[in-house]
């Protein structure tokens, strides 16, 4: 019985005081880069943003005029509980990063625990980061931090943001993907799982990584990825399978281990007296 985990079907024991839900390990996957796995789509249906988006706010545009003044409000969020939020963001590794919607699910992510999500979350990583590479190779835009020459929330990973183009950010792309597909598993969370992939991506603006625009066009990209994957036949046989295990890991009590009332004071603090409407 190695090969199952606790999470479909129902095993009711002789008892009959408990219940057991098993299910077979999801497949084996192979990697397209270390710790990577390959998407659902194929290449030839991974979405080409340089035909979805516009090109990237020239300097002398209002439009970066306004990206600016975005930036430079974030830069109040320094030192807080957001900062410290949008760095646990900026990590796109598991099992970290499968995390990042426990609270807004009010349910615990994990391999172990619930390993049908927990590879949709990895495999559609790649669905929709790929889907941002078209434009950012082609416009290549330097990155907030290059410009301002403010400090990121990862100066670590500086090095590399230079090579990689700013516009539209695949982090952005990805968080929105991801909250899309989990609010289609989950309706009843939706408001809060699409309220968390927005501050997904808002957390690479206030990482000084990336431009509101790169943020914005990011989610579209990453809402063009996702409408791709509604044609692919293992991608809904996936998000079955998920629907399914989310209800027994309800079920079973497997609440969220991080701390949910400090991420929800910390996503309060945005936006800081900035000049666009806060969310109600």
């Amino acid at each position: 019985l190695t090969r199952y985990f606790l999470a479909l079907g129902w095993l009711v024991l002789v008892t009959g005081c408990s219940e057991l839900a098993w299910q077979e390990e999801p497949e084996s996957v192979p990697e397209i880069r270390p710790g990577i796995l390959m998407g659902y789509l194929p290449q030839e249906a991974i979405p080409d943003s340089l035909a979805l988006v516009p090109p990237p706010p020239s300097p002398d545009s209002a439009a970066f005029a306004l990206d600016e003044v975005i930036s430079r409000a974030s830069f109040a969020l320094r030192g807080t509980p957001r900062w410290e939020l949008a760095i646990a963001d900026a990590r796109l590794t598991f099992p970290e990063a499968a995390d990042t919607f426990s609270c807004a699910l009010n349910v615990r992510i994990t391999e172990q625990d619930t390993p049908q999500i927990y590879m949709l979350l990895r495999r559609t990583l790649a669905d929709a980061g790929l889907s941002t590479y078209g434009a950012k190779k082609r416009y290549r835009r330097d990155r907030p931090f290059v410009v301002n020459g403010e400090p990121t929330c990862t100066p670590g990973e500086e090095a590399d943001l230079r090579k990689d183009g700013s516009y539209p950010s695949g982090h952005a792309a990805i968080g929105w993907a991801w909250a899309l597909i989990l609010s289609e598993i989950a309706p009843e969370y939706g408001d809060a799982v699409l309220a968390r992939g927005r501050a997904f991506g808002q957390s690479r603006m206030i990482c000084n990584v990336h431009w509101q625009s790169d943020v914005i066009e990011g989610r579209v990209v990453g809402a063009a990825a996702v409408a791709r994957l509604h044609a692919n036949a293992d991608f809904l046989e996936a998000i079955k399978a998920a629907r399914t295990e989310l209800s027994l890991a309800r079920n079973r009590g497997l609440f969220p281990r991080r701390d949910c009332k400090a991420e929800a004071r910390a996503l309060a603090l945005y936006p800081p007296s900035a000049p666009w409407p806060a969310n109600k």
